[in-house]
């Protein structure tokens, strides 16, 4: 039976943001779960703004729609920004256009797991609906769990270890994690396990 395959996008420019580390414990957690997990983190989304008018991609883009096309399930991560989606993860997210005319079209039946972190709870909320809006809006399938974290509240992270130290906040993520795995293979255990002639 193959692996589930587990794409997490997010965090900011910045290495080691709160909103990377928040993508990590829920990350590890899809692992714990069984699941292979590719990360596309700071630098690696900082790609040119989405024209659906042109067909050129950079090296970056090309990378993030690949990665998008082969996975399961998708983990989101964004910091919030003015109370809503940094630009850059909003502007990965508009590259899940190119997935349009797929035999699975754009984010169609992926559980996504919708992860938040801002400096306090309304931007956080804020930001976690808007997250899910886009999944439902890409056809995606958000996860009943989503995590929206507080980075104002003291020792939400390790400042060396990155672990999550907030036993509230750990558990979100984990649960976020596990669950885009187990709905993964929910939804394509059946043909994962069939022959092809008894498909």
């Amino acid at each position: 039976m193959q692996t589930t395959r587990v794409l997490g996008i997010g965090g900011t420019t910045r290495q080691n943001s709160s909103s990377e580390r928040a993508l990590r414990v829920a990350a590890a957690a899809a692992a714990d779960a069984g699941a292979t997990v590719e990360l596309i983190t700071a630098e690696e989304l900082v790609l040119p703004l989405y024209d659906p008018e042109k067909s050129a991609r950079t090296e970056r883009a090309t990378a993030l729609v690949a990665a998008l096309r082969d996975a399961d399930a998708l983990l989101i991560s964004s910091p919030g920004y003015h109370g809503t989606v940094s630009g850059m993860v909003k502007n990965a997210l508009d590259y899940v256009e190119d997935l349009r005319d797929d035999e699975r079209s754009y984010l169609a039946g992926l559980p996504v797991g919708c992860i938040a972190v801002a400096h306090g709870w309304q931007a956080s909320v804020a930001t976690l609906q808007t997250l899910r809006t886009c999944a439902h809006a890409l056809r995606g399938w958000p996860t009943p769990m989503g995590a929206a974290l507080n980075a104002s509240m003291p020792g939400l992270f390790d400042p060396v270890t990155g672990a999550c130290t907030d036993e509230s906040a750990r558990f979100q993520l984990e649960t976020v994690g596990r669950q885009v795995v187990e709905f993964a293979a929910a939804r394509l255990g059946d043909e994962r396990v069939l022959t092809p002639a008894q498909a």
